[in-house]
């Protein structure tokens, strides 16, 4: 359906410019969001630039932080926050970045060439993080996943926390390259990487309304809304030249989000022990499946259901550095 959806959308996006608006819950994120509106604010993305925070739940002084900020970027940024107060219940990561994403829709000029960007608040983009979103969706992708690197330059990982990403980066290069010799996509060519997390995640307006939007789950809300947006179509690409700084801190506001993986990752780097990951032979089975798959009428779409369906591959495979 969206396929149909998506070729009439590109045609009136041929004559008109896209319609950005970056969209970023926040809970209690007074001291982290002056750095990240200053980072949109130096993007080279032409004209003002929309914002959408959703202030959730905050005891904190971020309203009055958001405030400043629209003083100080007053001729950049076009700062729309919804302060709000979610029952015990809803008080999640999904309820606050649907909101963020609500309210940023209204920010959009039109939504066929409307572009959703969810961010997190302790996120500082480089200066072409937008421009580079907007050149991918022009090659013909539906959703940019932006790959995800901890700002060392604000707070540097311990060695031997560092050491162990980068051995865990070296594996998923691998990995990479298995899927591109395997099944390479055209929308989504190499050199890429392979995340697309909340952190930085850009989706068609049109495409996120079809899907549903953000589901109201309490943790993994970013996944199951690329899955959703796949399922019906959407084309994934993950450019190496989209990516964001993220703060490596473990005490993150998102249950299971990226401050969990942090606090895995040091726990792991002080047990100093090899971790244990899928063997690529695993890889070039998944890879080799997905490209069978891709042969079928919609077996594009049907991957993004069927492969959630697939029995977890076995971690029979010891990384070391250098391996």
């Amino acid at each position: 359906m969206f396929e149909r959806l998506s070729r009439h959308a590109m045609t009136a996006r041929g004559a008109s410019p896209l319609s950005l608006c970056v969209c970023v819950p926040a809970r209690n994120e007074g001291d982290r969001l002056p750095i990240l509106l200053d980072a949109i604010a130096a993007q080279s993305w032409p004209g003002i630039i929309c914002v959408s925070i959703a202030v959730n739940n905050t005891t904190d002084d971020s309203v009055e932080k958001i405030s400043q900020a629209r003083v100080r970027h007053a001729d950049r940024l076009d700062i729309r926050a919804v302060v709000t107060e979610f029952p015990a219940t809803l008080a999640h990561a999904g309820s606050a970045r649907r909101l963020a994403m609500t309210e940023g829709l209204r920010c959009l000029s039109s939504l066929d060439t409307g572009i959703l960007v969810s961010t997190d608040a302790d996120v500082r983009p480089p200066p072409e993080w937008l421009t580079n979103i907007a050149a991918a969706f022009s090659r013909g992708a539906d959703l940019i996943g932006g790959r995800i690197v901890i700002d060392e330059e604000r707070e540097p990982l311990p060695p031997g926390a560092a050491r162990l990403r980068q051995v865990w980066n070296d594996y998923w290069v691998k990995v990479r390259e298995i899927e591109d010799r395997i099944d390479p996509i055209a929308w989504d060519p190499a050199p890429r990487h392979g995340d697309h997390t909340g952190a930085s995640l850009a989706i068609r307006a049109d495409l996120y309304l079809a899907c549903g939007g953000v589901p109201l789950l309490p943790t993994g809300e970013d996944c199951a809304l690329v899955q959703a947006a796949v399922a019906m179509g959407g084309r994934l690409a993950h450019p190496a030249d989209v990516y964001v700084r993220v703060s490596p801190r473990t005490d993150g506001r998102a249950e299971g989000g990226m401050a969990a993986a942090m606090r895995a990752l040091y726990d792991a780097a002080e047990m100093k022990s090899a971790p244990m990951a899928p063997a690529f032979a695993h890889w070039v089975a998944r890879a080799t499946w997905r490209k069978s798959m891709r042969q079928h009428p919609d077996g594009h779409a049907s991957i993004a259901q069927d492969e959630a369906g697939l029995p977890p591959m076995p971690h029979d495979m010891r990384l070391e550095a250098g391996q």
